[in-house]
């Protein structure tokens, strides 16, 4: 098996080898990351500027790639610029929660809806910004779930949170909001936005946020797919 890892917290996340490191137990992997970070940069991808690309030392064992640009990005240049093919693409550990509607806005879920692009299977994996070290040490738990389950038998895409404390695993559905932006005023017309925490607790085990602050890892199905398919077969019918 070929595996691409890729995140957006950038090249130099310490959590970037030990998941790489942690995929090799799977197959070969190449690591393809930005260059900085691009936390927020969803499925963006530059189309009018060239980027830089370098080859890099990441560790002894790992062959890996700094790109100057998103982490979509980094996935159009493993399959497009390296002309490799992948069996499946990793994007993480990202410091901080993927969950509820803050997930459009994420860089490390819009990698895997580009893997998706070319038909690759993938996982997003993220967990609390204070730590990597329940995520690191509970990969194998998670990758354990995922293949007793067969889970890529039922969907290409999922993703995956992982909280500090861990009481189990449950297949969730995404939440609502769990962060939004205060904008706020400087100097010279400049403004800077602050997160400002908005989430509120239903007690919904079917919640990727709920499960999360339940102490649950959190494993959600996802879709490439953005028509109404409910609607459009009401409306083709009229």
């Amino acid at each position: 098996m070929r595996i691409l890892v890729t995140n957006d917290d950038g090249i130099n996340s310490p959590a970037l080898v030990p998941l790489a490191r942690w995929a090799k137990k799977f197959g070969d992997v190449t690591v393809v990351a930005p260059k900085i970070e691009q936390s927020g940069k969803s499925h963006g991808i530059d189309i009018i500027n060239p980027f830089e690309v370098k080859k890099i030392k990441l560790a002894e064992d790992i062959e890996a790639y700094s790109v100057d640009s998103t982490p979509a990005d980094c996935v159009r240049f493993a399959v497009l610029g390296l002309k490799e093919e992948y069996d499946f693409v990793i994007s993480g550990i990202n410091r901080g929660y993927n969950i509820g509607r803050d997930i459009i806005y994420s860089g490390t879920v819009g990698a895997i809806f580009e893997a998706q692009n070319y038909g690759i299977n993938a996982m997003a994996i993220s967990t609390d910004y204070t730590s990597f070290d329940s995520a690191i040490a509970n990969l194998d738990l998670v990758g354990d779930y995922i293949k007793e389950n067969e889970l890529f038998k039922y969907n290409s895409l999922y993703n995956v949170n992982i909280p500090l404390e861990i009481k189990g695993i449950r297949i969730t559905r995404q939440g609502g909001a769990y962060y939004s932006d205060e904008f706020i005023p400087m100097e010279n017309g400049i403004w800077r936005q602050v997160g400002v925490f908005v989430y509120k607790y239903d007690g919904n085990p079917e919640l990727d946020t709920d499960s999360i602050m339940d102490g649950y890892i959190s494993i959600t199905p996802l879709t490439l797919e953005r028509t109404n398919i409910e609607v459009y077969e009401k409306l083709r019918q009229k």
